[in-house]
């Protein structure tokens, strides 16, 4: 189906934002899609986000500071995220021994666990109608509009 047959609009001013809100909508809809993997295990996208990045860093600590560069979503309260993992028990949060401040964070092995649980988990089957050369194209192209060409 076609982005004008999603929304149900006939036209747009231009191929750009055409671009724009397909760009948009097509965010929206994979956002969904994976919130509702998420669901059945009581985290949000996220959250999810934000264990990813804390597994990447294990067994070291991560400050908040720090998950905050690294999250996609830059509207996101990591402190507030930390804390509904910490009651969650998926991560443990620590007093950085060198900074009073800052706070350490790591994520705990019923994290880990979850995590792996989650990797099973096919992600990628809504996108594989794309072939793994569109795949790649495709994703040349959004770093190209974002200008993070390598």
């Amino acid at each position: 189906m076609s982005i004008e047959k999603d929304i149900k609009q006939t036209a747009f001013r231009s191929p750009f934002h055409r671009l724009v809100v397909n760009l948009m909508y097509t965010n929206n809809w994979v956002c969904d899609h994976q919130a509702r993997l998420l669901k059945p295990h009581g985290i949000t996208l996220q959250q999810y986000n934000v264990l990813r990045i804390l597994r990447g860093q294990y067994p070291n600590p991560v400050k908040v500071s720090d998950i905050t560069e690294r999250m996609l979503d830059k509207m996101s309260n990591a402190s507030r995220l930390v804390d509904k993992l910490v009651a969650k028990k998926l991560v443990d949060r620590t007093e950085c021994p060198s900074d009073r401040r800052a706070v350490d964070v790591v994520i705990t092995q019923k994290g880990l666990d979850l995590l792996k649980k989650l990797d099973t988990q096919q992600w990628e089957d809504r996108l594989k109608t794309l072939s793994e050369d569109e795949a790649v194209h495709l994703s040349q192209m959004l770093d190209k509009l974002r200008g993070s060409e390598d």
